[in-house]
């Protein structure tokens, strides 16, 4: 019988102090049988690693001092010899495996039933057998890819670019330890929701697909926290959802050369965000909670931004205001909890995008809003230009919850210009 797992070989006759003496766990292949040709011989444990792939041969019968067990379910366990006092620790092993494999010794061990024992010829173990985990893949051409075989399960980076993928790979989706993705240079249309629960996924480079949309369940799954870097460049993206801003944890987005007519309306809550580049887009304006970011890094060149004019307002003001609006106000002004067991579903999103004044108050569907400029250097320290003339200053939308609110910045705005 045998068994893949990391094996650590402790001498018990050397002095230690705490886990000072312990060494190194290496990948090991456990055999438990007779050596080649020694039908009468006794059943031996071998212990083979990459260093010493003939292997290390240890006596189980009448020889195992103690089964230690507590930590099965976590894939450990150890194996306390007699003679030579050592103590096999078994860690990262499946822990079905791990389970037969121990009763297997235990009854080697007590000499019962051998004859039934899954015995193993022990013999040199394979590269294959002892070599680490790979964990990291790169296939940059269709011919590459695996059509048959399955990923390592092990992998942390994989890249799978130039394949011609019209789909992500179901068995892409199963590799939970992947925290880089590169999906570059495909077919892709549509994301499955299921990406999202590679939780210990970092980055995720998709750009150079045929992405219509990122859809909001993504932004709701385990990349919230997880997810630092996000490559959507070179699609066709249109807009991005409102539960976008919920990737608190993006460090770098790249949404160049899409057709954006907007960015996300919170888009200031990515609090971490650092790299932030949407250039060659469709964007008119910036929205107003773009003041809130805190960049190292911005490109927004080649986007048709329009000319700001705080004289031409959007007066979507009603005087008086309903009964629906005065409340929005209050709960968001308040910040009075709420959730969609107290309110609709659509109340909620409302209440979720609702604007702020330049007062600080809020508005959800009646106030003023115009363009007005902003300095990109007020948010990164790093612009490139916006356009041809050397401009680093971008139209950013303004909101003001009533008449006064509105004369009092056009007052201001008159007296300095």
């Amino acid at each position: 019988m045998r068994l893949q797992c990391e094996v650590e070989v402790l001498s018990r006759l050397l002095p230690t102090c705490g886990l000072r003496g312990r060494g190194r766990a290496a990948r090991a292949l456990l055999s438990l049988g007779r050596p080649p040709g020694g039908a009468g011989a006794g059943i031996y444990l071998m212990v083979c690693t990459a260093r010493d792939r003939g292997g290390a041969r240890y006596k189980v019968q009448q020889n195992v001092e103690r089964l230690f067990t507590r930590f099965v379910e976590e894939g450990k366990a150890t194996v306390r010899l007699r003679e030579p006092a050592v103590d096999l620790c078994l860690s990262k092993a499946n822990v079905t495996n791990l389970k037969t494999f121990l009763s297997a010794v235990r009854l080697a061990h007590q000499g019962n039933d051998t004859g039934v024992l899954p015995l193993s010829p022990l013999v040199p173990a394979k590269n294959s057998d002892v070599e680490k985990p790979k964990t990291k893949m790169i296939i940059t051409s269709r011919r590459d890819y695996p059509l048959t075989k399955s990923f390592p399960f092990s992998l942390e980076h994989l890249q799978t670019s130039y394949c011609k993928l019209a789909r992500i790979d179901s068995r892409v989706l199963c590799l939970k330890k992947l925290r880089k993705l590169d999906l570059s240079h495909n077919h892709i249309k549509q994301l499955p929701a299921t990406l999202g629960d590679l939780v210990c996924l970092q980055e995720l480079d998709l750009h150079d697909n045929h992405l219509e949309a990122f859809s909001g369940a993504l932004c709701s799954s385990g990349l919230q926290k997880s997810l630092q870097l996000l490559d959507l460049s070179q699609n066709q993206i249109q807009a991005l959802p409102i539960e976008f801003c919920q990737l608190r944890g993006l460090v770098q987005l790249r949404l160049d050369d899409n057709a954006l007519l907007r960015l996300p309306c919170r888009i200031g809550q990515l609090s971490r965000l650092r790299f932030l580049s949407a250039a060659r887009n469709k964007l008119p304006f910036l929205p107003s909670d773009f003041r809130r970011l805190s960049l190292e890094n911005l490109d927004l060149f080649g986007n048709p931004f329009e000319q700001p004019n705080p004289l031409v307002p959007n007066i979507q003001l009603k005087i008086p205001l309903t009964l629906l609006e005065c409340a929005a106000r209050a709960t968001v002004n308040h910040r009075i909890p709420f959730g969609c067991h107290l309110l609709p579903s659509h109340l909620c999103k409302d209440l979720e995008v609702a604007k702020t004044c330049r007062c600080g108050s809020a508005c959800l569907s009646s106030f003023i809003q115009i363009t007005v400029t902003m300095n990109l250097h007020h948010v990164a320290h790093t612009v490139v230009l916006v356009d041809n003339m050397g401009g680093t200053e971008a139209p950013v939308l303004c909101y003001f919850c009533s008449l006064h609110c509105y004369s009092q910045f056009l007052d201001r705005h008159l007296q300095s210009s």
